[in-house]
């Protein structure tokens, strides 16, 4: 069993997980002032709520698109694992090819959740992320990684949406009651949900298009599941994905003496 980190923007997921089973998953929000103390007494707090030992974690590793942070994480679970901690870098050996004008710029994350996507399901696939960014990345059947796509997260539309127009509440994203609303805030709902299950439809339609080809897609991220279930197209719903991605890589990169 391992820890596994992914440090986003909004929030740091973690889970404990191996071959046959996740233990558990938990989200903290992405605090950049936060000490390694603050982040080490989380991570212990995380472990006493699961009644789990910590000792318990053969080792960790973390994914993280939060420079400033990763430190203070690996330093942090250092601390309460009593074990060494990976981090994910450009040079970190995965079963993905990385096929892009600059390599080193893609995220650990977006590696981490196409790692997953390409060992469970067919391939080529689109893996889609809706986090504070929405990321839709392309693997190809020989597990190459040549592009992705990126586009405003879900919330952070909304929120630019309400900062902008005074007269656009903040609102709770839940299930739109039809497409067409006649209110605002049924309106504002069901025009960021059914705009981002089209872009996930559209998207895939085009890709086929200039591939030549079927596609598979995998959505994972917060509001993945509200939006999949919108889609017209068959979409598979992994909300653990990236964290399925990060124990591979680690057992591909296990410290020798763990091996």
């Amino acid at each position: 069993m391992i820890l596994a980190i992914d440090i986003g923007n909004t929030n740091i997921v973690l889970g404990c997980l191996d071959g046959s089973r996740i233990y558990f998953t938990e989200r903290l929000s992405t605090e950049r002032s936060h000490t390694e103390l603050e982040y080490a007494i989380a991570i212990k707090e995380m472990f006493a709520i699961h009644a789990m030992d910590p000792s318990a974690a053969e080792g960790s590793i973390i994914s993280s698109v939060v420079p400033q942070l990763t430190a203070v994480l690996q330093r942090a679970a250092q601390k309460i694992l009593c074990r060494d901690v990976l981090v994910m870098t450009p040079q970190t050996q995965t079963d993905i090819c990385v096929r892009t004008d600059n390599p080193c710029e893609v995220g650990s994350d977006l590696i981490a959740g196409v790692a997953a996507a390409a060992a469970q399901y067919p391939l080529p696939a689109l893996v889609v992320d809706m986090g504070t960014a929405t990321t839709i990345c392309m693997v190809d059947a020989q597990k190459v990684f040549f592009g992705c796509l990126i586009l405003p997260g879900i919330r952070t539309s909304l929120d630019s949406l309400t900062a902008r127009a005074s007269q656009l509440s903040s609102i709770a994203l839940t299930e739109p009651k039809s497409i067409i609303a006649a209110n605002t805030k049924d309106a504002m709902i069901s025009g960021i949900m059914y705009a981002n299950a089209a872009a996930i439809d559209g998207i895939a339609d085009r890709v086929e298009a200039e591939l030549g080809c079927p596609v598979h897609i995998v959505a994972t991220g917060g509001l993945a599941r509200q939006i999949v279930r919108l889609c017209r197209r068959s979409v598979s719903l992994d909300e653990e994905l990236l964290l399925k991605g990060l124990l591979l890589i680690y057992e591909k990169n296990r410290p020798q003496e763990q091996a």
